[in-house]
């Protein structure tokens, strides 16, 4: 097996970049953003009358973001911050995220934002922004990484800018520095004090410039599980697009995939995968790449790896919870996911004796990240994926490319 994949750009770095341009007035050069349906609404709605003008209707124009969580939580706070009337809105399954702790800081600020129905979930109703004299928030940092960033985007907004501290553990940090150093690069001025977890953020206008965004290294990591699991001892993957030093917390995959059997080597194109020899255990803490779990998770229970995981809570509020979906879905593959009780680990066990569907069919819960996780259990045997056009969520060319390395059919 040798091939080349173009993979998809960052819609984490993208939907960053998208919210620093509108603070700017949409005067940047963006380039390479990402074609994930979460980029493209957040376009969208970016495109939206500000509310401030033309009549009743243009303010209560409405914001659904379907089921793109960072773009309900950034758009909250950009359209709060810039007092543009919303209403905002998802799928169900994005109703049921909460959303509290970023409205609470928000009001906090000076926002006017209402519930529609349940308190601390979507859909929510932004009524205008009077700045409040606080610049100041005490915020938990084991919630949502994406709230944390949505507030320092649009504190150089702000009168008097903005001090976070944060509270109890910071769980995916590498996203806070990601939003940080895009935030740098257009000029903003961050300090951070990561030993008293603050970050303060100055009242200065972003300036315009360009930007280009790197390859996703989420979407990577599927190919890393592809190189894991082929059985050609001399398969090699070429990824086009990444950098030895991102932004992006998910470029860990290169440590975690190595205990996993891939070498990386960072060429002036990307990153060239190879085979080596795997570990028989293994134990990794997600807490700073959560989206890389479901990724490993699979890939462990195919080699029989004993798979050790921490940091995964967060999962239980994604798009589904996918700690759930993935103790249902391993079962079909004769392993198991285990809670350890009381300190909130989990274990990949491979199952003696299980009884092993012959075709296994994954429900995919309308989760993207579940599609890509088991696609490449496809290099040891027949799979069903079912509902495939998930992946467009973050990954729309996905199937053509694992086209490349596997035989892909489509049944209506």
């Amino acid at each position: 097996m040798h091939a080349t994949i173009p993979l998809a750009s960052s819609k984490s770095e993208s939907n960053r970049a998208l919210i620093i341009d509108a603070l700017t007035g949409f005067q940047c050069t963006l380039q390479n953003l990402a074609a994930a349906r979460d980029t493209q609404t957040m376009i969208r709605l970016l495109k939206l009358p500000d509310g401030n003008a033309g009549g009743a209707a243009s303010r209560l124009s409405v914001a659904d973001v379907l089921d793109a969580g960072t773009t309900m939580r950034f758009l909250t706070a950009y359209f709060a911050v810039t007092n543009q009337p919303k209403v905002m809105t998802g799928t169900p399954r994005m109703c049921e995220r909460p959303i509290g702790i970023l409205v609470d800081a928000l009001r906090t600020l000076g926002a006017d934002i209402t519930y529609l129905q349940k308190e601390g979930y979507p859909p929510l109703q932004l009524n205008g922004f009077a700045p409040s004299t606080t610049n100041q928030l005490p915020m938990r940092g084991d919630v949502s990484s994406q709230y944390v960033s949505a507030l320092l985007m649009v504190a150089p907004k702000l009168p008097t800018g903005l001090e976070i501290t944060l509270t109890g553990p910071v769980g995916s940090r590498p996203y806070i520095e990601m939003t940080i150093e895009q935030m740098r690069h257009f000029g903003a001025d961050v300090t951070t004090d990561w030993d008293a977890k603050t970050i303060t953020v100055a009242p200065e206008p972003y300036q315009p410039t360009t930007y280009a965004i790197e390859s996703d290294w989420s979407g990577a990591s599927y190919w890393y599980s592809v190189l894991a699991l082929a059985n050609d001892p001399n398969a090699e993957l070429e990824l086009l697009g990444l950098k030895p030093t991102s932004l992006q917390g998910d470029s860990a995959i290169v440590d975690i995939m190595r205990a996993m059997g891939v070498d990386s080597r960072f060429t002036d194109r990307g990153v060239t995968l190879t085979k080596r020899p795997a570990d028989a255990v293994l134990y990794w803490d997600f807490t700073d790449c959560p989206d890389l779990a479901q990724t490993v998770a699979v890939c462990a229970a195919m080699t029989g790896t004993v798979l050790t995981l921490t940091g995964i809570e967060s999962l239980k509020i994604k798009e589904t919870d996918r700690v759930l979906a993935l103790q249902t879905e391993l079962r079909k593959l004769g392993a198991e996911l285990i809670e350890v009780e009381p300190d909130h680990r989990y274990e990949v066990h491979q199952v003696p004796g299980a009884t092993r569907e012959t075709i296994p069919v994954i429900d995919t819960y309308d989760d993207h990240r579940m599609a890509m996780a088991f696609a490449p259990v496809a290099m040891r045997r027949e799979i069903v994926i079912d509902e495939p056009g998930v992946v467009a969520k973050s990954y729309p060319s996905f199937w053509d490319d694992m086209a490349r390395v596997a035989t892909v059919g489509f049944t209506a």
